[in-house]
């Protein structure tokens, strides 16, 4: 058995005695992008009931993890596929976010929300605006509340 280190000769593992190098010439990878994209698509991804978590945040990874990505592809960085899912992640959290904020327009823009809105402009009288909240609860399919 040799007493020499398994790893000696490897591409990426240093022998004995020399010390560590990243990507590109000896330099250190830059990382910090693809992590960035990873932390903000998951934030993005947890918040997207929000216009700044999903939309923002989710934008942000976008961006940050294609040019995450690239520096990976030049060598430049080593998690790639850290970006990569930072981008998919944030691109996720953009679209449950575009999708709750269209749903909500549309249902303000709705027949029955207009109803419900005239209704409850014209009551004078807390009863009124109960009867105005049953009749909105009817219209949007028998909600009894």
């Amino acid at each position: 058995m040799s007493s020499q280190s398994p790893y000696h000769g490897h591409p990426h593992t240093p022998g004995p005695g020399a010390a560590p190098s990243g990507p590109a010439g000896g330099r250190p990878p830059r990382n910090g992008l693809g992590i960035a994209a990873l932390v903000l698509g998951v934030i993005a991804l947890l918040l997207f009931w929000t216009l700044l978590g999903g939309i923002v945040l989710g934008l942000a990874a976008i961006v940050l993890g294609i040019v995450g990505r690239r520096r990976a592809k030049r060598g430049e960085a080593t998690n790639g596929g850290m970006a990569l899912a930072g981008a998919v992640v944030g691109g996720l959290g953009l679209v449950a976010s575009v999708a709750l904020v269209v749903a909500g327009v549309s249902f303000l823009n709705s027949d029955e929300f207009k109803n419900f809105e005239d209704c409850v402009n014209r009551a004078e009288t807390a009863a009124d605006r109960e009867q105005c909240e049953r009749d909105f609860n009817r219209d949007l399919g028998g909600l009894e509340g």
